[in-house]
């Protein structure tokens, strides 16, 4: 079972890719079954990315089953209200951002019970790949090579 702790109003964890960050917030609902952030009412089991609903910001059902898997896996889709904040890069790099942020937070709730499942499925690996630096007299790109004279 889950620890109570004192005055903990929410899980907190930050997911990586590319250029893109994202910060993750799990937040613990109340009696009332939602929370109030920044003026929305956000109830147990919605999502906010950028203070906007999720399906605004990844609408397509094949995202949906990406962000919502950590979720599914550990069986906590409707038991908190989440608001995620992202920046940088682009909407593939934010969307894996947003799940390596969500399994790092739902780590945090009940490490022994949660940790394996998610380990299992590889969401706590970091996905490492980013841009190749720009090169000095490349032409402005990575690796190109800039073009020789014909004769």
């Amino acid at each position: 079972m889950v620890k109570k702790t004192k005055d903990l109003k929410y899980y907190e964890a930050i997911g990586r890719r590319k250029e893109a960050v994202a910060r993750v917030r799990l937040y613990i609902v109340g009696k009332d079954k939602s929370i109030s952030f920044d003026g929305k009412k956000v109830k147990a089991g919605e999502i906010l990315v950028n203070k906007k609903p999720i399906d605004n910001e990844f609408p397509s059902p094949a995202e949906k089953k990406v962000y919502l898997a950590p979720l599914k896996l550990t069986q906590n889709e409707n038991r908190f209200a989440i608001v995620i904040l992202t920046k940088g890069g682009g909407r593939s790099g934010q969307l894996d951002a947003v799940v390596h942020g969500l399994s790092r937070a739902i780590e945090k709730v009940d490490k022994e019970a949660y940790r394996p499942i998610l380990k299992k499925q590889g969401l706590f690996t970091r996905d490492a790949r980013t841009r190749e630096r720009r090169k000095v007299g490349t032409g402005g790109k990575a690796r190109r090579a800039k073009q020789s004279p014909k004769r």
